[in-house]
């Protein structure tokens, strides 16, 4: 048993958060889109398929990423060692039960106590350190972490009393926390791999003040959408993802190298937080009654956003922490382009033709599945 405690897998959240989580994405997209077109064979989760692929979407498989991410991180950041061996077990297992709940046949109160308890600890062990050390800066990921929780706490809410605005709104106020999440962590991590990347002096700092109203504004959207006030169009409300919107691609354009797109690590991430400013102009656009479905742009955000940037952010950590080059293989710049293809058929074809769904799932569940057929070894095995 110690000797497992002690596997490398197990030596930082990265490696087993990072497997799990691309092949819950890769499994839930395909159980999804196998159910849609009336093929899946099995049971239905508890309380049905769709309130499943609602909740788990980012309360199983984004949560999981960025548990791995900021258990990797914020070591780096205080100083302190990461969560490992058997704590980092625990913390898995606890992750796992709760994906294997929705399958079991158990009352829907037993369903909510083991889908709640994995974002506090996790909230626990990241304030722990974070807190010690005095990472005053770092805070407002803690709160964003625990905001999370509440939104997790008001979709199974809804579950649990048959209200389904409810846990619509849960849902999309936490897809738009990860929003926020990915606009506060891609303005560190970005510009930091591009000029690292391509070998360029460290740029001027940037005024504070651009990210400090992302921060405030992304928070306020996914307060928005807690509170139904995007359950409608209401004009004065795309003001507000205008502003967003614009301080994206004031992001995109003093981020743009032209040396980047020879790097597939680069270019991948770049144009996934692109597809932060599709969701947001997209929602602009529809609040000013120019667009007719808000899901195109829900769906923005959660494919050629969320889904593009965690792998190409999962295939650049792997990397770098396990002391391999910076040179993705053939194949995962093949998960990239169709990362970057599911988004644009989720969004583009799904208004015209039913098969876009289809496309859109099959195109995910090959990307993530190209980043486990390279990647697993990586993060089972040894630093290098």
């Amino acid at each position: 048993m110690r000797a497992f405690g002690a596997a490398p897998v197990f030596s930082l959240g990265f490696r087993p958060f990072f497997l799990a989580g691309a092949a819950f994405a890769a499994l839930a997209v395909a159980i999804w889109a196998l159910w849609l077109y009336g093929r899946w064979p099995g049971v239905e989760p508890v309380g049905g398929m769709l309130a499943w692929h609602r909740h788990e979407m980012p309360f199983g498989f984004a949560v999981a990423i960025i548990a791995g991410f900021l258990l990797t991180a914020v070591p780096n950041w205080t100083g302190r060692r990461g969560l490992n061996g058997w704590p980092l077990i625990g913390l898995v297992l606890v992750w796992l039960l709760a994906r294997l709940a929705w399958l079991m046949p158990i009352p829907h109160a037993l369903l909510l106590v083991l889908q709640l308890p994995f974002l506090p600890l996790l909230a626990w062990v990241l304030g722990r350190d974070l807190l010690a050390a005095g990472k005053r800066d770092n805070y407002p990921i803690l709160l964003m972490i625990t905001l999370l929780a509440g939104c997790q706490v008001m979709t199974l809410w809804g579950l649990a009393t048959h209200d389904d605005g409810l846990q619509r709104r849960g849902v999309l106020a936490a897809l738009w926390l990860v929003a926020a999440l990915m606009s506060v962590i891609g303005g560190r991590v970005i510009p930091f791999f591009i000029q690292r990347g391509l070998s360029r002096p460290p740029a001027p700092a940037a005024s504070p003040l651009p990210t400090r109203v992302l921060l405030v504004s992304g928070l306020l959207v996914a307060v928005s959408f807690a509170f139904g006030l995007n359950d409608a169009p209401r004009p004065w409300l795309s003001l507000l993802f205008v502003l967003i919107g614009a301080l994206h691609l004031l992001r995109l354009w003093r981020w743009h190298d032209r040396g980047m797109w020879r790097v597939p690590l680069l270019w991948s991430l770049y144009l996934s937080y692109g597809w932060l400013s599709v969701a947001v102009v997209a929602m602009a656009l529809w609040h000013a009654g120019l667009m007719p479905q808000q899901s195109l742009a829900t769906h923005a955000l959660a494919v050629g956003a969320i889904g593009g940037l965690i792998l190409a952010m999962i295939a650049r950590v792997s990397l770098g922490h396990t002391g391999r080059s910076l040179l993705p293989s053939k194949a995962i710049v093949a998960g990239f382009f169709l990362m970057l293809l599911a988004g644009l058929s989720r969004v583009l074809l799904v208004p015209f033709s039913g098969l876009g769904l289809g496309l859109a799932a099959l195109l995910w569940c090959s990307a993530f599945g190209l980043f486990l057929l390279r990647y697993t070894g990586v993060l089972l095995k040894p630093r290098v």
